[in-house]
């Protein structure tokens, strides 16, 4: 890789963008990921490329154009406030961002061979599943999971684990290409932590080595900000540390020519999955449900 996997707050930003992920920075073939922060009246313009992008926002609401295509996001007060909307923008694109109040918005990129048209998103739309059970319990928004919007090459979900509980479990991995049973897909995952009466959030990032790839092995303290990057190996436990709820965005692409997310589990702790129908569902989950259509 041409970077190590671990990129605290502000290891990864340029002058644009808090965090700048690119398949060259990566060492990697097709996943990309960008922060944007605006103050109020903030603009921002970018060329999407080779790469198909979805603007999601974290905090705030903006404006998304590209062309003729204009959507209005309504967004989000934080990541633990709701489920945002989203706006699709096609490769090959000039795409102009607006926010009158200010906030900050992830770029969830990919790179890509067909040219889908720009799409709305809505977050009425967005499924919001519960995973695992009891310490395992955590609430994905499928906003961009291969089943659920359609994309060339891109796969983005967000995940948010309550303090104390451990996510991303058993750990598992998607490395190499096994036809029905596991795909190869490069990782980002990007972490954002509540704090508590001003204490700011930590969690723990785990991914060992699978023996397929690079061998990648990190145990990683993480906070509001940080990146690691996975192109290979077993990844998880996230574990959020008890009184800190913890989020992270996970933007996924690989060289598959079928768009799936199918994963292995690490066979020392697939066994685990069979205590969860013992367990009822953490009581703090969900979070939040998506807004009636």
């Amino acid at each position: 890789m041409a970077t190590t996997p671990h990129l605290p707050a502000g290891k990864a930003g340029t002058d644009a963008y808090s965090v700048h992920v690119t398949p060259e920075s990566a060492g990697w073939g097709h996943s990309s990921l960008r922060i944007l922060e605006l103050p109020p009246g903030g603009r921002h313009t970018f060329a999407t490329g080779d790469s198909e992008w979805i603007v999601l926002p974290l905090s705030g609401s903006c404006t998304v154009t590209a062309g003729d295509d204009m959507f209005r996001l309504a967004g989000r007060e934080s990541v633990f406030g709701g489920v945002s909307d989203f706006a699709y923008m096609p490769r090959d694109a000039d795409v102009f961002i607006a926010s009158q109040g200010g906030g900050r918005f992830a770029l969830t990129g990919a790179r890509c061979e067909r040219r889908l048209p720009a799409r709305y998103g809505p977050a009425s739309a967005v499924p919001v599943e519960l995973r695992g059970t009891g310490n395992c319990s955590r609430q994905v928004n499928n906003f961009g999971a291969a089943d659920v919007f359609e994309c060339d090459r891109l796969i983005a979900v967000e995940v948010i684990t309550p303090g104390g509980n451990w996510s991303s479990f058993p750990p598992h991995k998607h490395d190499e290409r096994r036809p029905g049973e596991e795909s190869e897909l490069e990782e980002i995952y990007y972490f954002e932590f509540a704090d508590h009466e001003g204490v700011p959030g930590l969690g723990y990032q785990r991914v060992s080595p699978s023996g397929h790839g690079g061998g990648t092995d990190v145990l990683a303290e993480v906070r509001s900000g940080d990146v690691v990057l996975i192109p290979d190996g077993w990844h998880g436990p996230s574990m959020a540390v008890p009184g800190h709820d913890m989020y992270y965005l996970n933007v996924m692409a690989g060289p598959d020519p079928d768009r799936a997310w199918l994963i292995r589990d690490h066979p020392d702790h697939a066994w685990i999955r069979s205590t969860w129908p013992e367990q009822p569902v953490d009581p703090r989950l969900p979070l939040y449900t998506a807004p009636e259509q």
